[in-house]
C-alpha cells in the first residue's frame, strides 16, 4: 500500500466502476456463493453454538451475561474495521491486488486465533481473543463485499447479491450444524472454522484475479480527508441514510433472536444442552430449503424488474409472521415453523439488500470499499450488540418472549425506513 498523492482528472475523481477491471470469469459467481458460505458459517457456527458452549462449561450460572460481554466488549474494537479496511483497500496496489490482500491477511490471523481460542477457560482471555477475531474477520468480509460493485454492472449486482445472499444463509444452516455436532469439542470446532475459511478465501484469491487501485483513478490521500470520509452527511446522502437504519433495524430484529437460538431451546423450549445441540441443526435445516427457492428466485427476478424494495417489503412481512411462531408454539416444533418461515423470508431479503446498498452510494461508488464498510457498520453493530440487547430483554419480566416481540418491532421498523428511498425502486 502506498501513500503517495494519487492522480485526478480535472477535479473529479473517475468513479469505480468506470475503472478498468478484470473481466467477470465464470468461476466468480460461484466463488462468491462458496466464500460467502464458509465465512457466514464461520460466523455462525462461533456465534450461536461454541461461544455459548464454551461460556456454559465456563460458568453456567452466568452464561447468559458472559456471552454478552464478550460480544459486546468485541463489537467495540470492530466497529469501524470493515469501513477503514475497505477505504484501505480501495487504494492498495500490491501484485494480489487491492482487496486481495487484506482478506488473506484478514483470514489468516482470524485462523490462527481461533486455534488458540478452544484452549481458553478464562472469560478475560476469550474475550481477548474474541476481539482479535471478530476484526479479523471483518478485515475480510469488507472488501469481499466490495468485489460486487468493483466487477458487475448495475443491471447484473441482483444475480450477484442472490449469489452472495444464497452463500449467506446456506452458510449460516451449515456452520450451526457443523459446529453443533463438534460441540463436545470446541476446540476442534474452533480450529475447523478457522482453517476453512483461510483455505477457501486463499482459493477466492487465486482462482479471480484482482485488480490494482493503480488502474483506477483517486483523489490525493489525506489522513484528514480519510477520516472525515467516513461522515456521510444524512442530508446531502438520505437514501444511503436510511438504507443504513433500515439495514441496521432488520439485522437487529433477526440476530437478537438468531444469536441465542441454543439458550431459546434450552431455558425457553427445555431441552438439554445436549439435545439443544443437535436441535438447533434441524431447525437450521428447516430454513435451507426455503432460502434457496427464495435467494435464487427474488436475485434474478427483482433485475429482471428493476425492483428491489418490493422484495424487501415481502421479506419484512414474513419475517414478523415468522418471529411470531413460538410465542404461539413454544415447542421445538414452533422454532421449526419459525425457521423455514424466516428462512424465506431472509433469503428475500439477502437477495436483493446487496443490490439495494450498491446503488445508493454517495458518488456513484467512487469509494466503495469505504462506503460498503460503512453500510456494513449496519450490520455488524446490531449483530454484535444483539447479545446484550437479548441479555437486558431476557433479564425483564418478559423474560424470552421479549426476544420474539422486540425482533418483530425491528423488523416492522426496517420496513418503513425504506420507504423514503427515492433512487432504488
Amino acid at each position: 500500500m502506498s501513500n503517495a498523492p494519487f492522480p485526478v482528472v480535472g477535479s473529479t475523481p473517475i468513479p469505480a466502476e468506470s475503472a478498468p477491471a478484470p473481466a467477470v470469469k465464470r468461476t466468480l459467481l460461484p466463488s462468491l456463493a462458496i466464500t460467502s458460505l464458509v465465512l457466514f458459517a464461520t460466523y455462525s457456527g462461533l456465534i450461536s453454538v461454541l461461544l455459548p458452549n464454551q461460556a456454559t462449561a465456563i460458568d453456567p450460572a452466568h452464561k447468559v451475561q458472559n456471552v454478552a460481554i464478550i460480544s459486546t466488549v468485541s463489537f467495540v474494537f470492530t466497529l469501524f474495521a470493515q469501513p477503514i479496511v475497505g477505504a484501505f483497500s480501495d487504494r492498495t496496489r500490491s501484485r494480489l491486488g487491492r482487496r486481495a490482500p487484506w482478506m488473506i491477511i484478514g483470514t489468516a490471523v482470524a485462523a490462527v486465533f481461533l486455534i488458540g481460542l478452544g484452549n481458553l477457560s478464562s472469560i478475560l482471555w476469550i474475550t481477548v481473543f474474541w476481539v482479535v477475531i471478530q476484526v479479523a474477520l471483518n478485515a475480510m468480509q469488507g472488501p469481499l463485499t466490495a468485489v460486487t460493485p468493483d466487477r458487475f454492472e448495475k443491471s447484473r449486482r441482483g444475480g450477484a447479491s442472490a449469489m452472495v445472499g444464497l452463500g449467506t444463509m446456506a452458510g449460516g444452516t451449515i456452520g450451526v450444524i457443523v459446529a453443533g455436532r463438534l460441540a463436545a469439542n470446541v476446540g476442534v470446532g474452533y480450529t475447523a472454522f478457522g482453517i476453512g475459511v483461510l483455505v477457501v478465501t486463499a482459493l477466492f484469491v487465486v482462482f479471480n484475479r484482482d485488480f490494482s487501485s493503480a488502474q483506477q483513478q483517486n483523489p490525493p490521500f489525506r489522513w484528514r480527508a480519510f477520516f472525515s470520509g467516513f461522515w456521510i452527511d444524512p442530508r446531502k446522502n438520505p437514501d444511503f441514510a436510511w438504507a443504513f437504519a433500515a439495514r441496521f433495524l432488520f439485522i437487529m430484529g433477526y440476530f437478537v433472536v438468531f444469536a441465542y437460538q441454543l439458550f431459546i431451546l434450552t431455558d425457553y423450549i427445555g431441552l438439554s444442552l445436549g439435545q439443544a445441540n443437535v436441535q438447533i441443526g434441524v431447525i437450521s435445516l428447516a430454513s435451507l430449503a426455503t432460502t434457496v427457492v427464495s435467494v435464487l428466485l427474488a436475485g434474478f427476478l427483482s433485475d429482471r424488474l428493476g425492483r428491489r424494495k418490493v422484495f424487501i417489503y415481502i421479506a419484512s412481512v414474513l419475517m414478523i409472521v415468522g418471529l411470531a411462531m413460538p410465542l404461539l408454539m413454544p415447542t421445538v416444533t414452533g422454532m421449526l415453523v419459525m425457521s423455514a418461515i424466516n428462512g424465506f423470508g431472509f433469503g428475500l431479503y439477502m437477495s436483493c439488500d446487496t443490490a439495494l446498498m450498491t446503488e445508493v452510494l454517495p458518488g456513484g461508488g467512487v469509494a466503495a470499499g469505504k462506503d460498503l464498510g460503512i453500510l456494513n457498520v449496519a450490520t455488524n453493530i446490531p449483530q454484535a450488540l444483539s447479545p446484550a440487547v437479548a441479555a437486558l430483554l431476557i433479564s425483564s419480566s418478559f423474560g424470552y418472549h421479549a426476544l420474539f416481540v422486540f425482533g418483530m418491532i425491528c423488523v416492522a421498523l426496517a420496513a418503513i425506513a425504506l420507504v423514503p428511498i427515492k433512487s432504488v425502486r
